[in-house]
């Protein structure tokens, strides 16, 4: 059990750090080159987990590494920008919030890994609290940009689960950076198509980029197929909730804005979906059912 409470613990950091590039993005990127956003944050980062792992790609993980690069970072990165330029974060969150029952679809048809109860219970909570916790009634809804978010998702959960699969003879390190690399190449040429020249950036910019690349991309990155790697894909998929759930509170905190309380409804649905999704939970829960149980059937005997 201490096993799966630590790679829990790792696997969390990835979505806290994904859901503080909303705050960063905003206040300190460049706007209008989201594709050389992507790039910028996808490369360098491969780059650096490649120094540390030493390891080039062979035979067959050559086309794999483009692959999972292009469905996991290159082609998600631009849809993500794509409807983040379309749609209201709010919005665009709530679909993305999606992603684990996707991921326990892919992974049952392609691991074998079948959904249990409590990963389905957990999901179904979770994504009812990002519900409440970002929509207010009021955000105006972009079709293209739906349709953006909605493949994001799909592409991005398959990816993942197309990662564990293939994964099992490659260190984690190896196999973040390959797709970072593949990603960041792939994107490359479509930021000089769509954007031309690459922006020029100034102090805090180039300090908002070291800090997407450094922390929000290579560590999360790497944090993430770890967690892949030792927890089933449900599991993982329900604990990325915190994404969104990191964004709010971090907006919220630095804005100093309070919390409404549809919004701490949400948070604490969001909470509880994930905590019912992770196997220590459903193990704890299990003991204690038993425990009752027996206590009930002692106290019944004569």
């Amino acid at each position: 059990m201490e096993g799966i409470f630590r790679w829990s613990a790792v696997t969390a950091f990835a979505p806290i750090a994904w859901g503080s590039t909303y705050l960063v993005t905003h206040r300190y990127l460049p706007p209008d080159h989201p594709l050389y956003g992507a790039v910028i944050r996808a490369l360098p980062a491969g780059l650096l987990l490649l120094l540390v792992a030493r390891r080039l790609p062979r035979g067959q993980w050559w086309w794999r590494s483009l692959v999972l690069g292009t469905l996991n970072m290159g082609a998600f990165f631009a849809l993500v920008y794509l409807a983040a330029q379309t749609l209201p974060t709010s919005i665009a969150s709530t679909v993305m919030a999606t992603s684990p029952v996707m991921m326990m679809l892919f992974a049952w048809a392609a691991l074998a890994e079948r959904p249990r109860a409590a990963h389905v219970t957990g999901a179904c909570i979770g994504i009812a609290g990002v519900c409440l916790l970002l929509l207010d009634g009021t955000a105006s809804v972009d079709a293209s940009g739906v349709l953006a978010s909605v493949l994001a998702m799909v592409m991005s959960s398959f990816g993942f689960v197309l990662a564990k699969r293939w994964s099992a003879q490659v260190d984690v390190i190896s196999l973040t950076s390959w797709q970072l690399i593949a990603g960041g190449i792939a994107l490359l040429p479509v930021a000089f198509i769509v954007e031309g020249a690459p922006p020029s950036l100034d102090g805090p910019a180039t300090l908002g980029f070291a800090y997407i690349t450094v922390v929000a991309t290579a560590l999360a990155f790497a944090a993430w197929f770890a967690g892949l790697r030792h927890l089933t894909a449900a599991t993982v998929g329900l604990i990325g909730l915190l994404n969104p759930v990191t964004g709010v509170l971090l907006g919220t905190a630095l804005a100093n804005e309070r919390l409404t309380a549809q919004q701490m409804c949400g948070l604490i649905l969001v909470l509880t979906g994930i905590l019912l999704g992770q196997p220590a939970t459903a193990r704890l829960v299990r003991r204690l059912a038993t425990r009752g149980g027996l206590s009930q059937s002692r106290g019944a005997g004569p």
